[in-house]
């Protein structure tokens, strides 16, 4: 996997389901995996000072989020005995209830799908320049604080 161009894993708005079902739905002719395990994502309608978010509007420095993300990968890849890895984030407004990440990993064993996922995730959360401003409904707004 090394020397490979870093991939533009951003899509604008949510990550549609049937997105999500055409991505897994391609991998059934690769018959030397043995398991996936999928992230995703979800926008919650959180409770900040008595105000609901309604959406959350997504930006990134996205050429150095793009780096940072195969730079996870390509980690990813020497950690793990990973066969597929598919990394998309949302940008733009992503509504309460949507997905706004999806990371998909297959190997052949179960066991490396369920350790590869948890690293790739924390570390998108860690090192990747994506920032979101919580919306809220009263279209009042203020940057989101990870937890």
């Amino acid at each position: 996997m090394k020397d490979r161009k870093p991939k533009n894993v951003f899509r604008e708005g949510a990550i549609s389901s049937e997105f999500i079902a055409n991505s897994i739905a391609k991998h059934q002719s690769k018959t030397s995996i043995g398991a996936h395990n999928i992230f995703l994502g979800q926008v919650r309608a959180d409770v900040v000072e008595d105000k609901t978010v309604a959406a959350i509007e997504y930006t990134a420095y996205e050429d150095m989020a793009n780096q940072k993300m195969h730079d996870i990968r390509e980690a990813a890849f020497e950690k793990f005995e990973l066969t597929c890895m598919h990394i998309y984030h949302s940008l733009g407004t992503v509504k309460s209830g949507e997905i706004c990440l999806f990371v998909f990993v297959s190997s052949p064993r179960r066991k490396m799908v369920f350790e590869a996922l948890e690293f790739i995730v924390e570390a998108i959360k860690a090192d990747v320049p994506v920032f979101g401003k919580e919306i809220f409904e009263d279209s009042s707004h203020q940057w989101k604080v990870n937890s």
